[in-house]
């Protein structure tokens, strides 16, 4: 479940083996007025195990990097939605990965919906783009979560 952004953070979790995209993508967070806290992994197999080791504090968001070793963002996400007590978590595919040609990377991005994430972000090379594209995958996060409950009420 998504906190409520006016009263407590929202928890964020990123799964990035990057060292420099973790470093901007923090910051990049810092920035927006979003009110959030941040947990961040290494690998797939350190998502994974942060997850069943904090499994009573689920992240309201993840995201999760396709490119990873040891376990990738694809192996995750199957774990994810294959685990019932995980398949809640709002998944925000991200990735640096670039269409081998025009029709590459919308399969990937299909087939990436079909397994269960809810977004899937390109990211960009330019801090003010990536703290745009963070806030606005963030918020629309927010609102789908808020419309779910609403409809769960009626």
């Amino acid at each position: 479940m998504i906190a409520n952004h006016r009263n407590a953070p929202l928890h964020i979790l990123l799964a990035d083996d990057d060292k420099d995209d973790r470093f901007f993508f923090e910051k990049a967070l810092q920035e927006i007025s979003i009110a959030t806290d941040i947990n961040i992994v290494n690998d797939g197999e350190q998502l994974m195990d942060y997850l069943t080791k904090n499994a009573e504090n689920i992240p309201d968001i993840l995201f999760l990097d396709l490119n990873m070793p040891r376990k990738n963002g694809f192996e995750c996400l199957l774990e994810l939605k294959g685990n019932i007590q995980f398949n809640g978590i709002y998944v925000i595919m991200f990735s640096t990965s670039y269409p081998r040609d025009v029709n590459y990377e919308q399969d990937m991005i299909k087939r990436l919906y079909k397994m269960g994430a809810q977004d899937y972000i390109r990211k960009p090379g330019d801090f003010a783009q990536l703290k745009q594209v963070i806030h606005l995958a963030i918020t629309k996060a927010i609102e789908i979560k808020s419309h779910h409950r609403q409809e769960k009420v009626l």
